[in-house]
């Protein structure tokens, strides 16, 4: 298949998704604010417990079975061996660049996680679809590239909100303890100020059991740690665990379905006596990928607003995500094919290589949140590398289609 015929079926998909991500970017504008700030708070809570469960699971049981298991076992350790390699060439930009002290975590962040859930789930369907695809029958690669793109949202979901997640706790409580002035505004912004609308700190939202044992921690705890205490053990870990047991629970519960035999005959399929179940749960799941496209337009809109990152560590990131760590990731897929780790199906390699290539996940952004370090600065990283993502991912998935088939 020739170069311009490969170039073709790699950028319809990416059109597609900076077009949709356009609207959403569009309906997030403070003129029109459809998917504004709280807005997209509600339609991400949606996403997260309903339509992305519903999808990850319903392809993993109709794609997974028993022998698959063992024939996709190297997809976490090369998601893994991404994170390590990015956070190390993160941690090489920092010393060559040296940022602002408060912007390495959200560097070393940037650099080791890639959207491994929302780009693979539109990128790899739409480029199934397309005419002159080299993966084979559009119908079997859609199937499986979507088994691929879900298993890979649910371990690279794992991987962030532990690996990367514990990278910038460690990196902002180092800041902590050098500038404990900075401590100060961080409580500040995250209590809102309650200090001087609730003098005695007790809580006033819907859970007076939950708020009433914080608030009793709080007066036990030294002045200048308590609210900072209450904030990262109760909303962050909170929302970490959360997410990793509806991950985990999704993961299992699409395996179990997906290897074994008479569950996987009751369940799935024309003929099955509960497949209504499962055509209930896909059609909850095909509207994740139209609004996680919408919510990742709209979560963009920040960085539009400007901020004061420095130039060079955005070049940094950049070059990073889309120059060293695709080339690195070439280098592991082929001696993992060398070494026969991976099977010779050529959708699969694609997906492997395809997860070197890609732009930082949106969770970073929600991170750098929890911590109150770097948001407006990871609102212009996001920006920039998301709109590098058109000309980069497509490059990269052409050259990758060309190196599998």
């Amino acid at each position: 298949m020739g170069f311009l015929q490969l170039l073709s079926v790699a950028s319809f998909p990416v059109i597609k998704v900076l077009l949709v991500t356009a609207v959403g970017l569009f309906l997030a504008l403070d003129d029109i604010s459809i998917l504004g700030e709280d807005a997209r708070k509600k339609v991400n809570q949606l996403v997260f417990y309903v339509f992305n469960p519903s999808l990850v699971a319903t392809n993993l049981a109709k794609t997974i079975t028993l022998e698959s298991v063992v024939q996709l076992w190297f997809m976490p350790f090369n998601i893994l061996i991404t994170f390590m390699l990015g956070s190390t060439l993160g941690w090489i930009l920092i010393k060559i660049t040296r940022p602002p002290q408060q912007l390495e975590g959200l560097i070393l962040g940037c650099c080791s996680a890639g959207n491994l859930g929302n780009l693979p789930i539109i990128i790899i369907p739409a480029m199934c679809r397309e005419s002159g695809s080299p993966f084979g029958d559009s119908d079997v690669c859609y199937q499986y590239g979507m088994a691929y793109a879900s298993l890979s949202m649910a371990i690279g979901a794992v991987y962030i909100w532990s690996y990367v997640y514990n990278i910038m706790r460690i990196s902002s409580s180092r800041i902590r303890r050098e500038d404990p002035s900075s401590n100060d505004n961080v409580i500040l912004k995250a209590s809102g100020e309650a200090s001087e609308s609730h003098p005695h700190h007790f809580s006033q939202t819907l859970n007076p059991t939950k708020d009433t044992m914080d608030d009793a921690y709080t007066l036990l705890l030294p002045e200048e740690e308590s609210e900072e205490k209450v904030r990262l053990t109760t909303v962050a870990l909170y929302y970490l665990v959360n997410l990793l047991f509806v991950f985990l629970l999704l993961q299992i519960i699409g395996f179990v379905i997906g290897i074994t035999s008479p569950v996987r005959h009751l369940i799935i399929g024309r003929g099955a006596p509960l497949h209504v179940v499962e055509e209930s749960t896909s059609m909850l799941g095909e509207a994740a990928i139209p609004t996680l496209t919408l919510i990742m337009g709209a979560n963009l809109l920040k960085g539009l607003k400007g901020s004061s990152t420095p130039l060079w560590t955005l070049v940094g990131i950049v070059t990073v995500r889309y120059i060293f760590l695709p080339l690195l990731g070439v280098a592991v897929v082929k001696a993992a094919i060398h070494l026969s780790l991976v099977p010779s199906d050529p959708l699969y390699q694609f997906v492997l290589l395809l997860q070197h290539a890609l732009p930082p996940a949106m969770n970073i952004g929600t991170i750098a949140q929890l911590f109150g370090a770097g948001e407006s600065e990871c609102s212009v990283i996001m920006l920039w590398t998301y709109a590098l993502a058109s000309i980069a991912v497509t490059l990269w998935s052409t050259f990758f289609m060309w190196l599998v088939s």
